[in-house]
C-alpha cells in the first residue's frame, strides 16, 4: 500500500512560528526528510522512531541533479508505505522548489498533501521591525529571488522592471549577487538614498540587521561580514525600523544562557529566555532517577497515615507519583494528610496530579517553609518528606525541632547526565554571557564537569534562583550576580530582564 507525502513548510526558524498542523505531522511521521538550515528545536518534535533523512543543499549543490534525488528518496519511502514529511524551510511553495516535488510525486502517483508555512519574505521582516506595508508608505510589496543567473527555473529577474514599481521589494537569497542587484535597481529608475535593510537568521536570537541605502547597503553588509541566509527589504518601510524594532531591542536579546537543569525542566525556562529573545543552550547538569525500594513503597502505601506531606521540589512529586502510579496507586492514598510544597512552582505541578497544595510558605526556602508548618502547630505531627539522596537537611531539622515526627525517604537519586562533560566543553568554546543554576546541586555538578576550574566561567554572568543557591555557587568559587527575589524560575528571568534592562538605561 502506498504511503503518503506531506510537503511542510518548517517556517523561518523560530519553532513557534511552526503551524499546529506541521507539528502534528512531525510528531506522527514514518520519515522526515529534511532542509539543512531547518532549525534543531523543530527537528527535535520529531518522535524517536522516525527516519530521518537529511538532504541538505549547501551553496553550489543545489543542482537538478541534488533535486531529483530529493524527489526520489519522496517517492520511493512513501510506495513503501510510509508517512513522509518533506520539511522545507520558510514555505514549500515560495522559491523552495516543492512545486516539482509535487509534481514528481502527481507523476508517480503518490498521494500528497501540502502543509504551508510562514515565509522569512514577511517574517524575517516583521522581526526586524519593519512592516512590508504601511498605509500611507507601501500599498503592496513584490518578492522575488535574488538569482541573477538566466539558467534559474524561474528565468532572469527583470530588475529594471521591477526597479519601476511602487511599494516594498523583499529579495530573497540575493546576498551573494547584492552588489549587481542594487546596481541593476539604481539603474532602473531607484533612487540611490532608498532605504534598505539586510536581516540575517530572521526570527533567531542571533539574528543580525544591517540598514543603508542602495548607495551603501553593500559596503556597510561587507564592513558587518554578513553573510548569507540574508533577506534584502528595499523600500521606505525600512524608516519604520527606527521605532518598530521589538525583537532585537529586548533585554535579552542575543545573549547566550547557559541553562543547567535537567533535560525533562530545561524546556520550560528555555522557552522564557527564547521569547524574550534570549538563546538558551541547554547543558542539563543533572538527572533524576526514580527509586524502587521496598521502604519506598511501604511509606508510599500508606502516606495517608501522615499529618503533612511536604514536597520541597517537582522532581520530588514526579518521583511519587510515578511510583504510586506502578503501584496501581493514585492521589487517593493521601486521605486526610495535609500536603505543603516549598514554593508555587512545586505547588502547579503538583495540582497537575489532582491535589491542591495546603500550605506555601511566602519565601520559597526549606526554612520558611518549615517556619510557616510550625505556625499551624507540628507538636507530635507526623510528617513525611519525600527527597533526592542529596536533599538538604534544612526542613527535616527545622521540623523536628518544632517536636514533629519526621520520616524522610528517599524518592529518586540525583546524577550526572551521560555525555554532560562533552556537552559543556562544546558550549563552552563560542561561550555564555549568563549562567543559570537552579538548585545548589546544579552548581556542584556544573564545577565538578569543569574539574573544578570555574575560571571558565569568569565572562558569564551568574544568575542564581535563590539565597541557598547563590550561597552554593560562592562557595564554589562563582562570583554571583544575580539572586532573583521571587524563587522560581519566572523570578529568574525577571531578573535578568531587570539587569540588563538597567544596563540598557
Amino acid at each position: 500500500m502506498t504511503g503518503k507525502v506531506y510537503l511542510v513548510g518548517a517556517g523561518p526558524g523560530d519553532p513557534e512560528l511552526l503551524t499546529l498542523k506541521a507539528k502534528r505531522l512531525l510528531e506522527s511521521a514514518d520519515v522526515v526528510v529534511h532542509d539543512r538550515l531547518v532549525d534543531a528545536r523543530v527537528l527535535a518534535m520529531v518522535r524517536a522512531e522516525a527516519e530521518m533523512v537529511d538532504v541538505g543543499k549547501h551553496r553550489g549543490t543545489g543542482g537538478q541533479s541534488a533535486q531529483a534525488l530529493i524527489n526520489e528518496v519522496l517517492v520511493k519511502k512513501a510506495r513503501a508505505g510510509k508517512t513522509v514529511v518533506r520539511l522545507k524551510g520558510g514555505d514549500p511553495f515560495v522559491f523552495g522548489r516543492g512545486g516539482e516535488e509535487a509534481l514528481a510525486l502527481a507523476y508517480a502517483n503518490v498521494p500528497f498533501e501540502v502543509v504551508p508555512g510562514v515565509t522569512s519574505a514577511i517574517a524575517a521582516t516583521a522581526y526586524a521591525g519593519i512592516p512590508v506595508t504601511h498605509r500611507g508608505v507601501a500599498r503592496n510589496f513584490t518578492m522575488v529571488t535574488g538569482s541573477l543567473d538566466a539558467s534559474h527555473e524561474s528565468g532572469p529577474v527583470d530588475w529594471a522592471s521591477l526597479a519601476k514599481t511602487e511599494g516594498t521589494l523583499v529579495v530573497l537569497m540575493g546576498r551573494e549577487n547584492l552588489g549587481d542587484i542594487t546596481k541593476a535597481l539604481v539603474a532602473g529608475g531607484r533612487p540611490t538614498d532608498t532605504p534598505v535593510a539586510l536581516v540575517r537568521w530572521g526570527t533567531l536570537p542571533h539574528q543580525r540587521t544591517v540598514v543603508g541605502t542602495l548607495k551603501d547597503i553593500v559596503k556597510r553588509a561587507d564592513a558587518a561580514k554578513l553573510e548569507a541566509p540574508v533577506v534584502a527589504v528595499v523600500g521606505e518601510v525600512v524608516k519604520l525600523r527606527e521605532t518598530l524594532n521589538w525583537y532585537e531591542s529586548q533585554p535579552l536579546f542575543g545573549k547566550r544562557v547557559l541553562v543547567t537543569r535537567t533535560r525533562a525542566q530545561a524546556s520550560v525556562l528555555s522557552a522564557m529566555l527564547a521569547e524574550r529573545g534570549a538563546m538558551p543552550v541547554e547543558v542539563p547538569t543533572i538527572e533524576t532517577v526514580p527509586v524502587e525500594s521496598k521502604e519506598l513503597d511501604r511509606t508510599l502505601k500508606n502516606i495517608g497515615e501522615h499529618d503533612w506531606v511536604a514536597f520541597t521540589s517537582a522532581n520530588a512529586v514526579d518521583a511519587v507519583f510515578a511510583r504510586l502510579t506502578a503501584l496501581g496507586l493514585d492521589a487517593r492514598v493521601f486521605g486526610t494528610a495535609r500536603v505543603a510544597c516549598i514554593g508555587p512552582g512545586t505547588a502547579q505541578h503538583l495540582k497537575m496530579y489532582g491535589i491542591a497544595a495546603d500550605f506555601v510558605p511566602n519565601e520559597y526556602v526549606s526554612e520558611s517553609l518549615a517556619e510557616g508548618l510550625g505556625k499551624l502547630g507540628m507538636r507530635d505531627k507526623r510528617v513525611l518528606l519525600p527527597r533526592s539522596d542529596i536533599g538538604r537537611e534544612a526542613l527535616a531539622d527545622g521540623l523536628t525541632a518544632l517536636g514533629a515526627d519526621v520520616r524522610e525517604v528517599t524518592a529518586y537519586h540525583t546524577v550526572t547526565p551521560e555525555g554532560a562533560k562533552e556537552r559543556l566543553a562544546e558550549v563552552l568554546v563560542e561561550g555564555v554571557d549568563v549562567a543559570t543554576f537552579t538548585s545548589s546541586s546544579t552548581v556542584r555538578n556544573l564545577v565538578e564537569l569543569l574539574g573544578g576550574d570555574t575560571s571558565r566561567l569568569n565572562k558569564a554572568l551568574v544568575a542564581c534562583i535563590g539565597p541557598v543557591t547563590a550561597e552554593a555557587a560562592g562557595d564554589a568559587g562563582l562570583k554571583v550576580a544575580i539572586v532573583a527575589e521571587e524563587y522560581t524560575v519566572s523570578g529568574l528571568v525577571r531578573a535578568l530582564e531587570r539587569h540588563y534592562s538597567r544596563k540598557k538605561a
